[in-house]
């Protein structure tokens, strides 16, 4: 026998799911904050205020930058969506944050595809978290391309130690794999975050071509944005580096960060570790790399997740249509 649940019961465990999210994502970002391992809290606060980090102006510039970064992924988000179904730059806001928030605690950020989803009607919610991965390929894409890039040119310049070797051993076993797999895959129904990938394949195909270079463009400009940021923030920690130097560091981190699985919270641990490590090699304080990556941390992905939050309590299942 068929027992449905009472409606007011439906929206207590409604209510509860968002809530549970909020607190989840709220504990997570106490916890990293509270218990870094590498970086104290109060060792960071002290070390920021020291070298007066946190004056009015330095804070003002640093939040026009993230502001602009999210703004730009706002519109990212409006226009890519829109193609599927016409959506405003408030709704692109609220979905863009509130699925930050609802992400924190899943593995590669994961958690996206099906927050922003729920913002729209079942008919839609398949080609939305399609539209999702397409513009996280895009920004990606952008990623590999100066990263690699970006880390030619930095092992070159700093004779970082390399097995070259075993990278070409790897890369030939990679490419083979990559190549045996293709082959298979163009022969089954193998299925990438849920997808069949020929309805992926025939999904992007079929995107408007204007619209997707449209979205590179500002995935291109969302990194200058961010990158530019962190290498303010090491400005101001008075570190003597040049741009150029500054941007082969930090496009080889987000290289390598962006190539490791992780649970995004503790994106921040692995970009610390990595940053630490490439900035070793221009003789920077692992303090001032490690207080970087946090305030980069805070302000572009804590900061926009506590409004992230208001929108997740505020949420309400879109009407059948």
């Amino acid at each position: 026998m068929h027992y449905a649940l009472p409606y007011k019961t439906k929206q207590f465990f409604f209510v509860l799911i968002k809530l549970s999210i909020v607190v989840g994502a709220s504990y997570f970002i106490y916890h990293k904050l509270m218990k870094n391992p590498d970086l104290e809290f109060d060792h960071f606060i002290q070390f920021t205020f020291k070298n007066n980090i946190f004056s009015s102006k330095n804070i003002i510039f640093l939040l026009v930058l993230s502001i602009f970064n999210w703004f730009l992924e706002i519109l990212k988000w409006r226009d890519l969506a829109s193609v599927v179904t016409k959506i405003s730059f408030k709704n692109a806001t609220t979905q863009s944050l509130g699925a930050l928030t609802a992400s924190l605690f899943t593995p590669n950020k994961i958690g996206e595809y099906g927050a922003k989803a729920m913002y729209f009607t079942s008919i839609y919610r398949g080609k939305i978290m399609l539209t999702h991965l397409l513009s996280s390929m895009m920004q990606m894409s952008v990623t590999l391309v100066l990263g690699i890039i970006g880390f030619s040119i930095f092992s070159n310049t700093y004779a970082i130690p390399i097995n070259y070797y075993k990278i070409t051993r790897l890369s030939v076993i990679v490419l083979t794999i990559v190549i045996v797999t293709a082959l298979g895959l163009s022969k089954s129904n193998y299925k990438i975050k849920g997808f069949a990938l020929k309805r992926i394949k025939t999904f992007v195909l079929g995107f408007p071509k204007t619209t997707c270079i449209w979205g590179m463009l500002l995935s291109l400009s969302r990194y200058a944005i961010f990158s530019f940021q962190f290498y303010l923030i090491l400005h101001l920690f008075k570190v003597n580096i040049s741009y150029l130097e500054a941007m082969y560091a930090i496009t080889s981190m987000y290289l390598i960060a962006s190539i490791i699985p992780s649970i995004f919270m503790f994106d921040v641990v692995i970009k610390g570790s990595v940053a630490v490590y490439l900035f070793s090699f221009l003789d920077i304080n692992a303090v001032i790399i490690l207080c970087t990556v946090t305030l980069m941390w805070l302000l572009n992905v804590v900061l926009p997740s506590m409004f992230g939050s208001v929108f997740v309590l505020n949420f309400k299942l879109p009407k059948s249509t």
